[in-house]
């Protein structure tokens, strides 16, 4: 499985507020919908670790394809670049990170 992993926070200018609301509909339909994407979520950052650290970003969103294939097709669609390209006007000093996720568990109960 392909993950892609963002990190960022908002620039100044953004109400977070505002920003939230959006990403949670609007924004989260539009990634459900691209192609090949299995599952995505999205993370307010409150804290880090150690205690004494302030975390350099506020949010984090993840994306999962199957493959890399899968990937690259979905996430290198022109449209989706497109959008993209208009959303990061938002954003500041965002990362964006492609790993293969090599091992994952799910602890909850059924």
């Amino acid at each position: 499985m392909i993950r892609l992993t963002v990190l960022y926070k908002l620039k100044p200018e953004i109400d977070e507020d505002s920003f939230i609301e959006w990403r949670l509909t609007e924004h989260q339909t539009g990634i459900n919908a691209i192609e090949g994407v299995l599952q995505t979520g999205f993370t307010r950052i409150d804290s880090a670790w150690p205690k004494d650290k302030d975390s350099p970003h506020r949010f984090m969103t993840t994306v999962d394809w199957p493959n890399m294939e899968a990937f690259e097709k979905g996430f290198y669609d022109p449209s989706v670049q497109k959008g993209l390209k208009k959303n990061l006007e938002m954003l500041q000093d965002p990362i964006f990170l492609i790993g293969e996720v090599l091992a994952r568990q799910n602890n909850e109960a059924d």
